[in-house]
């Protein structure tokens, strides 16, 4: 059976995509509470946690080191400070870089070679302002446009490999609990997308057959 490994998988869509994945990969659940990883774990058919500190290298790379073979890698984690651009501070532009583009890179850059041994899969979990930047959400944005010239980089320079960017929209989650609370609104579940509707993409894109590369995938809350 494959390996995946998730990251963010303790919450959110990271959790949801794990449980997709579940009947038909062995799951690396990637995050940083050991207690809720845990009973994901005791969940799911064949899944184990990986925890670690992900904008922390050398505890990444402890973490991950003598995989030398996985199939999917998924990046689920991420963090949303947002802000329009007279306000955030220099550290709330570095928690959107460290957390959503360079601890992607650093993962991804490590677990290169057994992505290799498996012409494996990349899944960057990204969003709609990884498209388009609005008024507010400047630090949030330009992560997520990075985030985008990264997969694109790496789809490129790495042949062997299938790298699918998947764009939700507002989504369900914790995570936009906090955004619209910053709003100043009342929070709607329904107005969102769920979790496992992104997730189902994300195993469209994964189960697709050796003759189909899923380069990018929009999503959208009707």
């Amino acid at each position: 059976m494959p390996l995946a490994l998730v990251t963010g998988a303790s919450r959110g869509i990271g959790a949801a995509v794990a449980r997709a994945l579940a009947p038909t990969h062995r799951l690396l659940l990637g995050g940083r509470d050991a207690n809720v990883l845990r009973v994901l774990a005791d969940e799911l058919p064949d899944a184990q946690p990986l925890v670690a500190e992900l904008t922390d290298p050398d505890a990444v790379a402890s973490a991950v080191a003598g995989l030398d073979a996985l199939d999917v890698l998924v990046h689920s984690a991420g963090v949303a400070p947002l802000g329009r651009i007279e306000d955030p501070d220099r550290a709330d532009w570095q928690r959107n870089f460290d957390v959503n583009v360079l601890a992607v890179v650093e993962l991804t850059r490590l677990l290169l070679p057994a992505l290799r041994a498996t012409s494996g899969h990349v899944v960057l979990i990204n969003s709609g302002a990884g498209y388009n930047a609005r008024p507010g959400w400047a630090p949030y944005a330009a992560s997520k446009f990075a985030l985008r010239a990264f997969g694109d980089a790496l789809r490129a320079e790495e042949p062997s490999l299938r790298v699918t960017s998947v764009h939700p929209g507002r989504t369900d989650t914790p995570m936009q609990e906090r955004i619209v609370a910053g709003e100043g609104r009342e929070y709607r579940g329904s107005d969102f997308l769920r979790p496992e509707s992104v997730a189902q993409a994300v195993l469209g894109a994964v189960t697709a057959g050796d003759d189909a590369h899923v380069t990018e995938v929009s999503i959208r809350p009707r």
